[in-house]
């Protein structure tokens, strides 16, 4: 399991209460993600993770509570203010958010041309140096159509690490994938946060991938916290329902939620 002894805060998140109409989603939700660490988002399906990270990142509003990104509250921040911290953070999508028109090479330098301020020149050599870290060095004039799911997934963290961000939310990574290319992404993570010291938030529920590269993990469970802290105290918790995720007793976690 990977060691962080790096304890300075880059996200802290505060009494985040999140709705979708009357429908309380995430309900007084708390946590803090280090620098440098890998942060875990964690539960069933249902369960708010998705809902966590769009909050995280920007892209949703709270209804209440706070999102402290490097120390400002990004509730506080104006359209541009918040365009401009979102430009410091990288998102790789669960599908991957590849333009299926547009060649591996040109997804990657979209974010380097728009906000980079670099030419075309700099932006091919940027562009071979990010494919290159996630192993797709000959990749950046095929199109999306013509890589498999792992390399798609590769090539959606190389568009996330284009503009050197601090920290990379990564959803569901493990999705569509089989053991073998679920482990190489997961080893490309370890990669990536020891070279580049790269913080992530991965969403998942791949109980393998969970116990390879996390350091927190928090468990959210209707919306709420169960549990946060790492892999080892996670195997040795008493909470019923954290019992049963790492136990693997899916279908009787699933059954006393209701879903």
């Amino acid at each position: 399991m990977p060691d962080n002894h790096n304890e300075e805060v880059l996200i802290r998140v505060r009494d985040l209460v999140a709705k979708y109409g009357d429908t309380v989603v995430l309900d007084h939700v708390n946590l803090d993600v280090k620098r440098g660490e890998i942060f875990v988002i964690l539960g069933a399906s249902g369960c708010g993770k998705t809902t966590l990270l769009k909050h995280m990142t920007g892209l949703m509003p709270a209804f209440s509570g706070s999102i402290e990104y490097s120390g400002e509250d990004i509730a506080k921040l104006d359209e541009d203010q918040l365009a401009l911290m979102q430009r410091n953070i990288g998102i790789a999508f669960q599908s991957s958010g590849l333009f299926n028109s547009m060649t591996v090479g040109e997804n990657v330098a979209l974010p380097l041309l728009e906000y980079g301020n670099v030419g075309p020149q700099l932006s091919d050599a940027l562009v071979r140096l990010k494919l290159s870290l996630v192993g797709l060095a000959n990749a950046q004039h095929k199109m999306p159509g013509e890589l498999s799911g792992g390399m798609r997934k590769r090539a959606g963290l190389a568009r996330a690490i284009a503009l050197d961000p601090p920290i990379i939310f990564f959803d569901e990574p493990s999705a569509g994938l089989d053991p073998i290319m679920a482990s190489g992404l997961d080893d490309l993570v370890l990669h990536l946060k020891k070279l580049l010291g790269i913080t992530f938030v991965i969403v998942t529920h791949e109980l393998d991938s969970i116990r390879k590269v996390a350091d927190t993990v928090l468990m959210l469970d209707l919306g709420r916290v169960i549990f946060s802290g790492t892999v080892e105290e996670a195997e040795r918790c008493d909470v019923e329902r954290v019992r049963q995720f790492f136990e693997r007793r899916a279908d009787e976690f699933i059954t006393q939620r209701n879903v």
